[in-house]
Protein backbone atom coordinates (compact mmCIF):
# COMPACT_ATOMS: atom_id res chain seq x y z
CA UNK A 1 0.00 0.00 0.00
CA UNK A 2 1.35 3.21 -0.95
CA UNK A 3 1.76 5.87 1.90
CA UNK A 4 0.47 9.42 1.43
CA UNK A 5 3.17 12.23 2.83
CA UNK A 6 3.30 12.62 6.37
CA UNK A 7 0.35 14.53 7.97
CA UNK A 8 -0.97 15.46 4.20
CA UNK A 9 0.79 18.02 4.76
CA UNK A 10 2.27 18.71 0.76
CA UNK A 11 1.27 17.82 -2.86
CA UNK A 12 3.92 15.79 -3.85
CA UNK A 13 4.75 14.87 -7.35
CA UNK A 14 4.16 11.18 -8.40
CA UNK A 15 7.63 10.28 -8.86
CA UNK A 16 8.94 12.11 -5.49
CA UNK A 17 6.30 10.41 -3.43
CA UNK A 18 7.16 6.74 -4.96
CA UNK A 19 10.93 7.96 -3.64
CA UNK A 20 8.97 8.91 -0.28
CA UNK A 21 7.71 4.69 -0.08
CA UNK A 22 10.50 3.29 -1.76
CA UNK A 23 12.71 4.80 1.87
CA UNK A 24 9.54 3.63 4.17
CA UNK A 25 10.06 0.31 2.54
CA UNK A 26 14.08 0.44 2.32
CA UNK A 27 13.63 0.78 6.53
CA UNK A 28 11.58 -2.28 6.65
CA UNK A 29 13.43 -4.63 4.69
CA UNK A 30 16.60 -3.63 6.45
CA UNK A 31 14.51 -4.39 9.85
CA UNK A 32 12.45 -6.95 9.21
CA UNK A 33 15.01 -10.30 9.03
CA UNK A 34 15.37 -9.59 12.46
CA UNK A 35 12.05 -8.24 13.75
CA UNK A 36 9.54 -9.88 10.99
CA UNK A 37 6.38 -10.89 12.09
CA UNK A 38 3.34 -12.55 10.98
CA UNK A 39 1.23 -9.88 13.08
CA UNK A 40 3.06 -6.76 11.27
CA UNK A 41 3.02 -5.92 7.68
CA UNK A 42 3.17 -2.53 5.40
CA UNK A 43 0.36 -3.85 3.43
CA UNK A 44 -2.90 -4.69 5.64
CA UNK A 45 -5.65 -6.62 3.45
CA UNK A 46 -8.09 -5.99 5.97
CA UNK A 47 -10.45 -2.81 4.54
CA UNK A 48 -11.80 -2.81 7.88
CA UNK A 49 -8.76 -2.24 10.11
CA UNK A 50 -9.30 -0.16 13.24
CA UNK A 51 -7.28 3.27 12.77
CA UNK A 52 -5.77 3.40 16.40
CA UNK A 53 -3.72 6.66 17.86
CA UNK A 54 -0.72 5.55 19.93
CA UNK A 55 0.21 8.20 22.22
CA UNK A 56 2.65 9.09 25.13
CA UNK A 57 3.47 12.70 26.38
CA UNK A 58 6.36 14.32 24.50
CA UNK A 59 8.87 15.60 27.52
CA UNK A 60 11.82 13.52 27.54
CA UNK A 61 11.66 11.01 30.21
CA UNK A 62 15.32 10.14 30.87
CA UNK A 63 17.07 13.17 33.07
CA UNK A 64 13.90 13.00 35.09
CA UNK A 65 13.73 9.29 35.74
CA UNK A 66 18.13 10.60 36.31
CA UNK A 67 17.28 12.87 38.14
CA UNK A 68 14.22 14.61 38.86
CA UNK A 69 11.85 16.87 37.26
CA UNK A 70 13.66 20.26 37.90
CA UNK A 71 16.87 18.88 36.25
CA UNK A 72 14.75 17.63 33.35
CA UNK A 73 12.96 21.19 32.87
CA UNK A 74 16.44 22.93 33.22
CA UNK A 75 18.55 20.62 31.03
CA UNK A 76 15.81 20.22 28.20
CA UNK A 77 15.07 23.49 28.38
CA UNK A 78 19.67 24.28 27.29
CA UNK A 79 19.28 25.39 23.76
CA UNK A 80 20.91 22.94 21.35
CA UNK A 81 22.94 21.28 23.70
CA UNK A 82 19.45 20.19 25.39
CA UNK A 83 18.03 19.00 22.47
CA UNK A 84 20.34 17.37 20.48
CA UNK A 85 21.23 14.85 23.87
CA UNK A 86 17.89 14.50 25.48
CA UNK A 87 15.03 15.54 23.16
CA UNK A 88 14.22 11.34 22.10
CA UNK A 89 10.45 11.34 22.33
CA UNK A 90 9.90 11.62 18.75
CA UNK A 91 9.01 15.66 19.91
CA UNK A 92 11.72 18.35 19.80
CA UNK A 93 11.54 21.86 20.49
CA UNK A 94 13.40 25.26 20.22
CA UNK A 95 12.66 28.57 22.21
CA UNK A 96 12.46 31.32 19.87
CA UNK A 97 13.74 34.84 21.72
CA UNK A 98 13.29 38.47 21.21
CA UNK A 99 14.02 41.62 22.53
CA UNK A 100 11.63 43.83 24.91
CA UNK A 101 11.28 47.43 25.07
CA UNK A 102 14.43 47.30 27.58
CA UNK A 103 16.34 45.31 25.34
CA UNK A 104 16.29 42.07 27.49
CA UNK A 105 16.23 38.89 25.55
CA UNK A 106 13.21 37.14 26.74
CA UNK A 107 11.35 33.54 25.39
CA UNK A 108 8.95 34.92 22.49
CA UNK A 109 7.52 31.35 21.90
CA UNK A 110 7.97 27.54 21.17
CA UNK A 111 8.02 25.85 18.03
CA UNK A 112 7.25 21.92 18.75
CA UNK A 113 7.91 19.34 15.86
CA UNK A 114 7.81 15.82 15.49
CA UNK A 115 8.28 15.54 11.54
CA UNK A 116 10.75 12.81 10.38
CA UNK A 117 14.04 13.64 9.01
CA UNK A 118 14.60 11.31 6.63
CA UNK A 119 11.33 12.80 4.40
CA UNK A 120 13.42 16.08 4.03
CA UNK A 121 16.12 13.90 3.55
CA UNK A 122 14.42 12.45 0.57
CA UNK A 123 13.37 16.30 -0.59
CA UNK A 124 16.69 17.24 -0.42
CA UNK A 125 18.29 14.44 -2.44
CA UNK A 126 15.40 14.84 -5.11
CA UNK A 127 13.95 17.80 -5.02
CA UNK A 128 15.95 20.68 -4.07
CA UNK A 129 13.58 23.65 -5.04
CA UNK A 130 10.40 21.95 -3.60
CA UNK A 131 12.55 21.39 -0.10
CA UNK A 132 12.77 25.22 -0.25
CA UNK A 133 9.25 26.17 -1.05
CA UNK A 134 7.82 23.76 2.17
CA UNK A 135 10.74 25.12 4.41
CA UNK A 136 9.98 28.89 3.03
CA UNK A 137 6.12 27.90 3.97
CA UNK A 138 7.32 26.67 7.57
CA UNK A 139 9.94 29.69 8.56
CA UNK A 140 7.76 32.89 6.72
CA UNK A 141 11.30 33.37 4.63
CA UNK A 142 12.79 31.80 2.06
CA UNK A 143 16.58 30.28 3.52
CA UNK A 144 19.47 30.33 1.09
CA UNK A 145 20.94 27.44 -0.25
CA UNK A 146 23.97 27.91 1.49
CA UNK A 147 21.46 27.64 4.83
CA UNK A 148 20.11 23.78 3.67
CA UNK A 149 23.08 22.48 2.17
CA UNK A 150 26.39 24.11 3.98
CA UNK A 151 28.20 27.42 3.03
CA UNK A 152 29.87 25.91 -0.41
CA UNK A 153 27.30 25.18 -1.78
CA UNK A 154 25.50 27.75 -4.03
CA UNK A 155 23.64 26.16 -6.63
CA UNK A 156 22.69 22.48 -5.43
CA UNK A 157 21.43 21.49 -8.64
CA UNK A 158 25.71 21.48 -9.00
CA UNK A 159 25.70 18.59 -7.07
CA UNK A 160 24.47 14.65 -7.80
CA UNK A 161 21.47 13.62 -5.76
CA UNK A 162 23.77 11.49 -3.59
CA UNK A 163 26.01 14.27 -2.73
CA UNK A 164 22.57 16.78 -2.23
CA UNK A 165 21.75 14.08 0.15
CA UNK A 166 25.23 13.78 2.21
CA UNK A 167 25.39 17.99 2.29
CA UNK A 168 21.86 18.33 3.67
CA UNK A 169 22.58 15.52 6.13
CA UNK A 170 26.09 17.36 7.23
CA UNK A 171 24.36 20.55 7.59
CA UNK A 172 21.11 20.05 9.01
CA UNK A 173 19.87 16.71 10.09
CA UNK A 174 23.37 14.97 11.14
CA UNK A 175 23.77 11.26 10.39
CA UNK A 176 20.32 9.82 12.23
CA UNK A 177 22.26 6.05 12.67
CA UNK A 178 21.80 5.67 8.70
CA UNK A 179 25.20 3.81 7.65
CA UNK A 180 25.50 5.62 4.30
CA UNK A 181 26.03 8.74 6.03
CA UNK A 182 28.30 7.69 9.16
CA UNK A 183 30.50 6.27 5.96
CA UNK A 184 30.42 9.28 4.03
CA UNK A 185 31.60 11.27 7.17
CA UNK A 186 28.49 13.40 8.90
CA UNK A 187 28.69 13.42 12.27
CA UNK A 188 25.68 12.38 15.16
CA UNK A 189 25.53 17.05 14.99
CA UNK A 190 24.77 18.93 12.71
CA UNK A 191 26.63 22.32 11.55
CA UNK A 192 24.13 24.49 10.66
CA UNK A 193 21.98 26.61 12.70
CA UNK A 194 18.32 26.76 10.79
CA UNK A 195 16.80 23.42 12.68
CA UNK A 196 18.38 24.48 15.71
CA UNK A 197 17.40 27.91 16.03
CA UNK A 198 13.72 26.50 14.60
CA UNK A 199 12.01 23.31 14.77
CA UNK A 200 11.86 22.39 11.40
CA UNK A 201 11.52 18.41 11.74
CA UNK A 202 13.28 16.31 14.53
CA UNK A 203 17.16 15.78 14.11
CA UNK A 204 17.77 13.57 17.28
CA UNK A 205 19.41 10.12 15.96
CA UNK A 206 16.91 8.16 17.53
CA UNK A 207 13.95 10.14 16.07
CA UNK A 208 14.03 8.32 12.24
CA UNK A 209 11.47 6.78 10.31
CA UNK A 210 13.95 3.56 11.08
CA UNK A 211 13.39 3.82 14.88
CA UNK A 212 9.66 4.27 14.57
CA UNK A 213 8.87 1.57 12.41
CA UNK A 214 11.93 -0.52 14.56
CA UNK A 215 9.85 -0.27 17.92
CA UNK A 216 6.42 -0.90 16.63
CA UNK A 217 7.82 -4.03 14.82
CA UNK A 218 9.91 -5.18 18.04
CA UNK A 219 6.43 -4.90 19.98
CA UNK A 220 3.95 -6.65 17.08
CA UNK A 221 4.55 -10.24 18.44
CA UNK A 222 2.16 -12.49 21.07
CA UNK A 223 4.35 -11.97 23.97
CA UNK A 224 2.72 -14.23 26.56
CA UNK A 225 3.71 -16.15 30.17
CA UNK A 226 2.32 -19.36 31.45
CA UNK A 227 -0.83 -18.09 33.61
CA UNK A 228 -1.68 -20.52 36.90
CA UNK A 229 -3.74 -22.45 34.83
CA UNK A 230 -1.40 -23.38 32.46
CA UNK A 231 -2.55 -21.35 29.88
CA UNK A 232 -1.65 -18.22 27.99
CA UNK A 233 -1.35 -14.37 29.68
CA UNK A 234 -0.18 -11.20 27.83
CA UNK A 235 3.88 -10.65 29.00
CA UNK A 236 4.47 -7.26 31.40
CA UNK A 237 6.91 -4.50 30.12
CA UNK A 238 9.87 -5.67 31.82
CA UNK A 239 9.30 -9.19 30.71
CA UNK A 240 9.36 -7.83 26.85
CA UNK A 241 12.21 -5.74 27.44
CA UNK A 242 14.51 -7.76 29.21
CA UNK A 243 14.48 -10.07 26.36
CA UNK A 244 18.04 -8.73 25.42
CA UNK A 245 20.85 -6.65 27.50
CA UNK A 246 20.59 -3.20 26.20
CA UNK A 247 16.64 -2.86 25.90
CA UNK A 248 15.78 -2.60 29.65
CA UNK A 249 16.32 1.51 29.28
CA UNK A 250 13.66 1.64 26.06
CA UNK A 251 11.06 0.74 28.58
CA UNK A 252 11.83 3.75 30.92
CA UNK A 253 11.25 6.23 28.15
CA UNK A 254 7.55 7.52 27.16
CA UNK A 255 7.65 6.43 23.20
CA UNK A 256 9.21 3.06 23.29
CA UNK A 257 6.84 0.89 25.65
CA UNK A 258 3.76 3.38 24.31
CA UNK A 259 4.68 1.60 21.03
CA UNK A 260 5.75 -1.53 21.82
CA UNK A 261 3.06 -2.54 24.52
CA UNK A 262 0.78 -1.78 21.86
CA UNK A 263 1.57 -3.53 19.32
CA UNK A 264 2.06 -6.46 21.35
CA UNK A 265 -1.08 -6.43 22.64
CA UNK A 266 -3.04 -6.24 19.47
CA UNK A 267 -0.90 -9.25 18.53
CA UNK A 268 -1.86 -10.87 21.72
CA UNK A 269 -4.89 -11.04 20.14
CA UNK A 270 -4.39 -12.44 16.84
CA UNK A 271 -4.46 -8.81 15.36
CA UNK A 272 -2.51 -7.64 12.20
CA UNK A 273 -0.26 -4.19 12.86
CA UNK A 274 0.94 -1.71 10.36
CA UNK A 275 0.73 1.82 10.17
CA UNK A 276 -2.36 3.56 8.93
CA UNK A 277 -2.16 5.79 5.95
CA UNK A 278 -0.34 8.77 6.21
CA UNK A 279 2.95 7.23 7.93
CA UNK A 280 4.15 9.98 10.28
CA UNK A 281 4.53 10.95 13.73
CA UNK A 282 1.57 13.31 14.63
CA UNK A 283 0.53 15.77 17.67
CA UNK A 284 -1.93 13.92 19.36
CA UNK A 285 -3.53 16.57 21.77
CA UNK A 286 -2.37 19.45 23.40
CA UNK A 287 -3.97 20.40 26.68
CA UNK A 288 -3.65 24.05 26.39
CA UNK A 289 -6.03 24.85 29.53
CA UNK A 290 -3.59 24.67 31.77
CA UNK A 291 -1.64 27.57 30.05
CA UNK A 292 -3.53 31.17 31.24
CA UNK A 293 -2.75 34.78 29.96
CA UNK A 294 -3.84 37.51 32.14
CA UNK A 295 -6.30 35.06 33.91
CA UNK A 296 -7.86 33.77 31.22
CA UNK A 297 -7.44 31.62 28.43
CA UNK A 298 -4.35 31.95 25.89
CA UNK A 299 -5.36 33.62 23.05
CA UNK A 300 -6.25 31.32 20.35
CA UNK A 301 -3.69 32.90 17.55
CA UNK A 302 -1.03 31.97 19.51
CA UNK A 303 -1.71 28.66 19.51
CA UNK A 304 -0.65 27.56 16.25
CA UNK A 305 -1.01 23.82 14.42
CA UNK A 306 0.53 23.00 11.22
CA UNK A 307 2.47 20.90 8.90
CA UNK A 308 -0.44 18.60 8.80
CA UNK A 309 -4.32 18.20 7.46
CA UNK A 310 -7.33 16.05 8.79
CA UNK A 311 -5.89 16.37 12.52
CA UNK A 312 -2.43 14.79 11.46
CA UNK A 313 -0.69 17.79 12.41
CA UNK A 314 3.13 17.81 12.75
CA UNK A 315 3.75 21.30 14.52
CA UNK A 316 2.75 23.46 17.15
CA UNK A 317 3.84 26.93 17.76
CA UNK A 318 2.95 28.31 21.57
CA UNK A 319 2.87 31.99 22.37
CA UNK A 320 2.70 35.61 20.70
CA UNK A 321 2.99 36.17 17.52
CA UNK A 322 6.21 38.80 15.97
CA UNK A 323 4.08 41.38 16.21
CA UNK A 324 2.50 40.99 19.59
CA UNK A 325 4.09 43.29 22.67
CA UNK A 326 3.82 40.03 25.16
CA UNK A 327 6.31 37.58 25.77
CA UNK A 328 6.20 33.41 26.77
CA UNK A 329 6.89 34.44 30.13
CA UNK A 330 3.33 36.44 30.23
CA UNK A 331 2.02 33.02 30.25
CA UNK A 332 1.38 31.00 33.40
CA UNK A 333 0.99 27.12 33.55
CA UNK A 334 -1.32 25.91 36.45
CA UNK A 335 -0.73 22.18 37.98
CA UNK A 336 -2.34 21.07 41.01
CA UNK A 337 -2.40 23.88 43.02
CA UNK A 338 1.00 25.51 41.86
CA UNK A 339 0.97 28.56 38.86
CA UNK A 340 4.41 29.59 37.91
CA UNK A 341 5.54 31.72 34.45
CA UNK A 342 5.84 29.41 31.10
CA UNK A 343 9.69 29.87 30.74
CA UNK A 344 10.60 27.17 28.29
CA UNK A 345 9.82 24.52 25.75
CA UNK A 346 9.77 21.49 28.54
CA UNK A 347 6.53 23.20 30.39
CA UNK A 348 4.95 23.01 26.80
CA UNK A 349 5.61 19.47 25.69
CA UNK A 350 4.47 18.05 29.24
CA UNK A 351 1.27 18.69 28.15
CA UNK A 352 1.61 17.40 24.21
CA UNK A 353 0.88 13.86 23.21
CA UNK A 354 2.06 12.27 20.41
CA UNK A 355 2.79 9.04 18.21
CA UNK A 356 1.68 7.47 15.40
CA UNK A 357 -1.84 6.30 14.02
CA UNK A 358 -1.90 2.68 13.50
CA UNK A 359 -4.35 -0.20 11.86
CA UNK A 360 -5.27 -2.95 13.79
CA UNK A 361 -6.66 -5.94 11.90
CA UNK A 362 -9.34 -8.06 13.32
CA UNK A 363 -8.91 -9.81 16.51
CA UNK A 364 -8.46 -14.15 15.50
CA UNK A 365 -7.39 -16.58 17.85
CA UNK A 366 -3.31 -17.00 17.75
CA UNK A 367 -2.46 -20.88 17.83
CA UNK A 368 -0.70 -21.56 20.92
CA UNK A 369 2.71 -22.30 18.83
CA UNK A 370 2.76 -18.68 17.45
CA UNK A 371 2.70 -17.22 21.07
CA UNK A 372 6.83 -16.08 22.60
CA UNK A 373 6.47 -17.39 25.69
CA UNK A 374 8.88 -14.92 27.91
CA UNK A 375 10.57 -16.02 31.10
CA UNK A 376 9.06 -14.35 34.44
CA UNK A 377 11.03 -11.08 34.99
CA UNK A 378 14.00 -10.95 38.11
CA UNK A 379 12.40 -7.78 39.77
CA UNK A 380 11.28 -4.37 38.31
CA UNK A 381 13.57 -2.39 35.72
CA UNK A 382 15.41 0.41 37.77
CA UNK A 383 15.67 2.70 35.27
CA UNK A 384 17.87 5.08 37.57
CA UNK A 385 20.24 2.34 36.78
CA UNK A 386 20.66 2.92 33.37
CA UNK A 387 23.89 3.79 31.38
CA UNK A 388 22.08 6.64 29.96
CA UNK A 389 22.27 8.10 33.49
CA UNK A 390 26.08 7.90 33.85
CA UNK A 391 26.61 8.17 29.87
CA UNK A 392 24.61 11.01 28.36
CA UNK A 393 22.41 13.09 31.69
CA UNK A 394 25.16 12.69 33.99
CA UNK A 395 27.78 14.41 31.89
CA UNK A 396 25.18 16.94 30.94
CA UNK A 397 24.32 18.13 33.91
CA UNK A 398 27.99 18.39 35.27
CA UNK A 399 28.39 20.58 31.76
CA UNK A 400 25.21 22.27 32.58
CA UNK A 401 25.71 23.27 36.29
CA UNK A 402 30.00 24.27 35.09
CA UNK A 403 28.43 26.68 32.93
CA UNK A 404 25.50 28.20 35.16
CA UNK A 405 27.08 27.92 38.31
CA UNK A 406 30.10 29.66 37.11
CA UNK A 407 31.12 32.76 39.23
CA UNK A 408 30.63 36.18 37.78
CA UNK A 409 34.44 37.94 36.99
CA UNK A 410 35.49 39.69 39.37
CA UNK A 411 34.02 43.24 39.18
CA UNK A 412 31.44 42.52 37.61
CA UNK A 413 28.30 44.12 38.18
CA UNK A 414 25.41 41.76 39.55
CA UNK A 415 22.88 41.53 37.15
CA UNK A 416 20.19 44.28 37.67
CA UNK A 417 22.73 46.14 39.57
CA UNK A 418 23.60 49.78 38.59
Amino acid sequence: MPFSVPGLADDLTPDLLDRWNKEIDRQFRTLEPDLGSKFFTLEPDDPAAERVAVTWFGNPAEPEFCFDAATARALSDWGVRGRRALHNEYCEYAVISAADTEGRMRPKRVQVTTELPEYYLMLAEHAPARLREILTGTLGTEPRWQELYGPAVADPQALSPAQRRVAFARHLTGHGQHRDLIDAGVPADPAGSLNAVNALFMAHPINGLDDLIYIVMFGAQPYARRNSAGGFEPAGRDQIFRQQPGLEALSCRHADPAAALAAADAAFHGRTVSFADPLGMYIQQFTSEVFLFEGGPVPEPWIRLGRGRQGLVQRLEFGPPDDAPHFLDEITVVEGDAEEPLTGGYQVVRQVQVGPVVALGAPAPVPPGDFVVLADSTGAIRCRDASVCTDTVGPLKEAFDAETLRPAPVGSRPRGGR
